[in-house]
């Protein structure tokens, strides 16, 4: 059973580690205009630039290897259904559930993983994403110097009209300096070379044949104005330098299960006192609606009354959304684990009725059925985040309806009923789309 073991296993890693790759590739590819836009404009560093792409991997890991489990699942039993290998199995007295206990002590333990790195790793690497793009975006490099537009870096405002792309040369240089005097320096130059140092945070701009206009800080009557062949701005310091300087503020997608849990009960908290407001608000419309001699006082207490009982119960509405928000994260990070296990019940079976044994109808096989288990997990999350259906079932009704599916098609394939071959599949297409 040892060698059984190791075979079928040895048969799931190729597919398995191939798919976490295209798929990952896959997903990178949908952003990566917009990091390598950020990249291209902010002129990032090269280990800014490796450290903002090595970020975005875990949340896309996260979705990633639960497909990658069905991809390799779904080739390893087709081959092994192609070659009549699970025949030859069988008629040694190995059935179907003895094949599939070795990757289903595989599957528990990559989902006890999946919950830690979707708890622990996830949620950390994104919010240090967020950090370091709020940290890029905040970079203000050369590039961002548009012509015929100020641009303030510090106490400076620059502009300049056209730029020389082959001599790297700004003409028709103005610069605003208000770093040493109430009036503002005018720097103006005929052209001018502007760069970065210290990874972004300092500017040094070579200014050639200008002139420089100020008024005497000490008496604003007098009026200077010194020409200059040469002339050089150093701008120390930008504080604009990408650094591991952190937020306190995490959303959702960046804390773990235990955060957002106190999240939840502080949220309940505040809920109780709100309800209990709401509940003497009401009291008190009661008491005012059944006394006549009150009503008849003042209409407008009753008004003032009411007003604060629709407001109550906007901000409850409001709470009970957060609430079910941070829920619905929790279970999502659970569930999404859970697949895994359930991809390997549904992708064994699959595998032996179609007879998958290449990585493309691997690919294309379990893009199907992750699609559909992709989009009732989206629709669990809608109906959840507008109150219609609780976040515990939202986020686990694909994996239950999966389970159910998987356990009968592994009873269907324990039967030995008739067999689907994906190229007959295949031949009756090509022949309708010939035709």
């Amino acid at each position: 059973m040892k060698i059984l073991s190791k075979y079928i296993l040895k048969e799931h890693l190729p597919p398995f580690f191939g798919s976490i790759a295209i798929v990952t590739f896959v997903m990178l590819l949908d952003r990566i205009l917009d990091l390598l836009d950020l990249v291209i404009t902010k002129q990032l560093l090269p280990f800014t630039t490796f450290k903002l792409f090595g970020l975005s991997l875990p949340f896309m890991l996260a979705m990633s290897i639960p497909m990658a489990v069905l991809v390799g699942t779904i080739m390893a039993f087709g081959r092994l259904s192609s070659d009549n290998e699970i025949t030859a199995f069988k008629a040694n007295g190995i059935n179907i559930y003895r094949m599939l206990s070795p990757i289903v002590i595989t599957a528990i333990l990559l989902t006890f993983f999946m919950i830690y790195f979707n708890n622990h790793i996830m949620p950390d690497s994104n919010f240090a994403l967020k950090n370091l793009i709020v940290k890029i975006h905040a970079r203000k490099p050369t590039s961002e110097l548009k012509p015929g537009l100020f641009t303030k870096l510090k106490n400076f405002n620059f502009y300049y009209h056209s730029k020389d792309e082959e001599k790297n040369l700004f003409n028709q240089i103005v610069i605003y300096d208000k770093e040493s005097n109430n009036f503002p320096r005018t720097i103006t130059a005929k052209t001018g070379e502007i760069s970065l140092s210290n990874g972004g945070n300092s500017l040094t701009a070579i200014l050639f044949d200008g002139e420089i206009h100020e008024i005497d800080k000490n008496n604003p009557i007098n009026y200077n104005s010194i020409s200059f062949l040469k002339y050089k701005i150093v701008i120390p310091d930008l504080g604009i330098k990408v650094n591991s300087s952190r937020y306190t503020r995490r959303g959702d997608r960046e804390m773990s299960s235990a955060a957002m849990k106190k999240k939840v009960e502080e949220l309940n908290k505040t809920r109780s006192s709100k309800i209990e407001n709401l509940n003497k608000y009401q009291s008190k419309l009661d008491e005012i609606e059944n006394d006549v001699s009150i009503q008849k006082k003042s209409k407008s207490e009753i008004m003032r009354v009411k007003q604060k009982i629709q407001n109550t119960k906007h901000r409850i509405k409001s709470l009970d959304s957060k609430i079910s928000r941070y829920q619905v994260e929790i279970q999502k990070k659970y569930s999404i684990a859970f697949a895994c296990l359930v991809f390997i019940l549904i992708g064994a079976p699959i595998g032996m009725m179609t007879r998958t044994n290449t990585l493309g109808s691997g690919l294309a096989v379990s893009s199907f059925v992750f699609l559909v288990y992709y989009i009732t997990l989206y629709a669990g999350e809608e109906l959840a985040d507008r109150l219609i259906m609780s976040p515990f079932l939202a986020m686990w009704i694909s994996n239950i309806i999966f389970s159910l599916i998987g356990i009968y098609l592994v009873i269907f394939s324990v039967r030995e009923r008739k067999i689907i071959h994906i190229e007959k599949i295949k031949k009756i297409f090509s022949r309708k789309n010939r035709k």
